[in-house]
């Protein structure tokens, strides 16, 4: 990840936002904005919280833990995978024919939804008392 390289600004922020970005940033903005939407949504939310916060699952395991049917999982997880929240992985497993299908997250998935959505989440009694400080007035 470029994180290690990124611009700083003085006084206001750029007017295109793309200039947030470092010169050598991996991704666009566009991409960024992709994975936002991806993760925007309950049931990929919910798929990318439990592959996070717990470990690498298969549809079934997925399926069982999300109560959800396997194509609206399949639908689901392809969103995630296309923008690079999610990996497909696959191995054989010893004493079984043909491969072994699971996701995990990836380390943008992972990012996304730790500083992201759950850190709003964590965050929301500090936002309850800045918000009221600021009605105050």
């Amino acid at each position: 990840m470029a994180t290690n390289h990124t611009r700083t600004f003085s006084g206001d922020p750029p007017e295109d936002p793309g200039d947030l970005l470092p010169d050598d940033s991996i991704l666009s903005l566009d991409e960024y904005l992709a994975m936002h939407a991806a993760v925007g949504h309950r049931t990929r939310y919910e798929i990318l919280y439990r592959l996070v916060h717990g470990r690498a699952m298969s549809p079934k395991e997925l399926e069982e833990a999300i109560d959800i049917d396997d194509s609206t999982l399949h639908y689901h997880l392809n969103k995630l995978v296309d923008v690079g929240l999610v990996e497909k992985r696959q191995r054989t497993e010893r004493g079984q024919e043909g491969l072994y299908t699971y996701y995990r997250a990836t380390v943008f998935g992972n990012v996304t939804l730790t500083e992201g959505v759950d850190e709003l989440i964590r965050g929301e009694q500090k936002f309850e008392v800045m918000y009221d400080s600021l009605t105050e007035n």
